[in-house]
């Protein structure tokens, strides 16, 4: 490891293996086995060695600014529930890596991304104990309120439910970056969950100037389907794969447009394409919901399909081949194969 941070630490200082050796009375080849791990320096070179870098002895010792970031992206991405000690180390890696440089992105980032990683274990939790709360008594309202809370259900009070903060945080960001695509995005998808209809219809037309993609139709369906106009919703997902007929996340669309409005054959056939029409790697939006269709139409043997090809596609197009990517899926099987078991 120490070799690591060798060549970690002097490439951040600029130095050739030839200074640094000169600095500290070796060789340069010594230097260079130190750095691909053949050999470690004498431990009486440590001293001059965190003089040379401007660092403390400690930091020798610890991983490089880059391995430390890989290794924390690695676990949110793969990692089902992450060790508290662990979630503390990394917490204070990352604060610390923002005393040095307040605006680093990256570390920033990353914050955000381990709280909601732990925010999802957490609500996964909280889930597991409610619904064994309502299990044993179905109007505990405790229970009740805590299982909508894990799973992010609608309690049916409007001003809990809705997107109300969402929506002025996004507003305000959009004053501030005119255009910008990604609010524009966000904005749109709460109002129209919201039902916010009327006062998206401003905004779909910046978004159909932001990009030049399927957006504005998707969005334009939406208020029309919002307003009970069902045909003229309709008309505007299926113009979405007619002017772009090359976007595999218009026909993802259209699918999830079939099935607002009951069209379970037209939604499959949507979310096939959708999945079908990628090049590796091929990101499988279309697999989930089709399992979550099949599933909703007690089609248990396709949900189950629909998942193994999502193992499948995580194998062959991302070479991941465990951690909870996978294992998610695997749950999923199983859980279906117990309610086939038990019907």
């Amino acid at each position: 490891m120490i070799g690591k941070q060798i060549k970690y630490f002097r490439l951040q200082k600029q130095a050739k293996q030839e200074e640094l050796a000169e600095y500290l009375g070796v060789s340069y080849q010594a230097v260079s086995k130190w750095e691909t791990g053949a050999s470690a320096p004498d431990i009486s070179l440590l001293p001059k060695l965190a003089i040379f870098f401007g660092v403390s002895i400690d930091e020798l010792f610890e991983l490089p600014y880059e391995e430390q970031m890989q290794r924390i992206e690695n676990m949110i991405f793969n990692e089902r529930r992450i060790h508290p000690d662990t979630f503390r180390q990394a917490i204070s890696f990352l604060e610390d890596r923002l005393k040095q440089d307040p605006k680093d992105i990256r570390a920033i980032g990353n914050l955000a991304s381990i709280y909601n990683h732990r925010a999802r274990s957490d609500h996964e939790l909280a889930s597991d104990y409610a619904q064994k709360v309502l299990e044993m008594d179905p109007d505990d309202k405790g229970g009740w309120v805590d299982f909508l809370e894990a799973n992010g259900g609608v309690c049916g009070d409007e001003w809990y439910d809705n997107h109300f903060e969402v929506i002025r945080f996004f507003k305000e960001l959009l004053e501030k970056h005119p255009g910008n695509y990604r609010c524009l995005y966000a904005l749109l998808e709460n109002m129209i969950a919201d039902g916010r209809y009327d006062e998206a219809i401003p905004y779909i037309e910046q978004m159909k100037k932001a990009k030049k993609n399927h957006q504005y139709l998707l969005y334009t369906g939406d208020v029309a389907f919002g307003k009970g106009r069902l045909e003229e919703a309709k008309e505007n997902w299926e113009a979405m794969v007619k002017e772009f007929p090359d976007v595999w996340q218009a026909f993802c669309d259209l699918g999830d447009g079939y099935v607002k409005l009951g069209m379970y054959d037209k939604a499959l056939e949507a979310y096939e394409k959708s999945f079908d029409m990628q090049e590796k790697p091929r990101i499988a939006e279309g697999l989930c919901s089709m399992a979550q269709l099949h599933e909703s139409h007690k089609e248990y043997d396709k949900a189950i399909k629909d998942y193994q090809r999502l193992i499948e596609n995580l194998r062959e197009d991302y070479d991941v081949t465990e951690g909870e990517q996978v294992d998610r899926y695997v749950r999923e099987i199983a859980r279906l194969k117990g309610i086939k078991k038990n019907r």
